[in-house]
């Protein structure tokens, strides 16, 4: 299938290795990816979690008040997308970087006529801050701007190679399920994104959600070219 506008979920940890924040190879070798993906789909926007950086709420910071842990991950999410956006640029790429909390200094706010714009001119747009708001991840913000951007898929890109009957790490009968409806994977309660953020795509109708592996980052480029990997949740 050809795709015209796509919104690509990355998560945090695609950055990193080791204990390291950043592994700057990776994060070059993923520009030259997203490069590539360029010139099959004109038009791609990325939503990139704070994982590398900082997983509010969980662990030793669990403690903390919810809405500052969030607030943390957010910013997380702006780091990370000024990192891709600098190597974005060096691959040749014109990359911008709209935050759903201002901060003219470092990003442009977002508004969603001039980031469809933006798409339109071919340039990639990287929606960093999350929705702007505590208690929602980013699965909410990239289901959210897809609906805004009026995107054509929703590519998932995870350390699991599509969505399965159970988890995979620990029953060993799941089964990958490579075609699913919105509203089946909410009744099987199936964890493929958070509900808030599955039940934004089921209300708005969103085209495709692929979901597949990225433990291989050219699968970007193959599920743009036609492979079938991973898993298809449609309305």
């Amino acid at each position: 299938m050809k795709y015209r506008r796509v919104m690509l979920k990355l998560s945090g940890e695609a950055l990193k290795s080791g204990s390291e924040l950043f592994d700057f190879d990776k994060v070059r070798e993923m520009a030259g990816i997203i490069r590539d993906m360029h010139d099959i789909v004109p038009e791609i926007g990325i939503v990139i979690g704070a994982g590398n950086i900082w997983r509010g709420r969980q662990g030793p910071s669990a403690s903390m008040d919810a809405v500052t842990a969030d607030q943390m991950g957010m910013l997380g999410t702006v780091i990370n997308c000024l990192c891709v956006a600098d190597y974005l640029r060096k691959a040749g790429l014109d990359a911008v970087v709209m935050s759903a909390v201002d901060m003219d200094r470092f990003c442009e706010p977002f508004n969603a006529m001039t980031a469809r714009r933006y798409l339109s001119e071919g340039k990639v747009v990287l929606f960093a801050a999350g929705s702007g708001n505590p208690f929602f991840s980013t699965d909410t913000a990239v289901a959210l701007r897809a609906i805004e951007m009026q995107s054509d898929v929703i590519l998932m890109a995870k350390n699991i190679d599509g969505v399965y009957t159970a988890d995979p790490n620990k029953d060993p009968s799941a089964k990958l399920i490579p075609d699913i409806t919105y509203q089946d994977a909410l009744s099987m309660g199936l964890k493929v994104m958070d509900a808030a953020a599955f039940q934004l795509c089921l209300d708005n109708h969103v085209p495709f959600i692929r979901v597949f592996a990225l433990n291989d980052p050219r699968n970007l480029v193959r599920v743009l070219e036609g492979d079938p990997m991973g898993t298809v949740v449609h309305p």
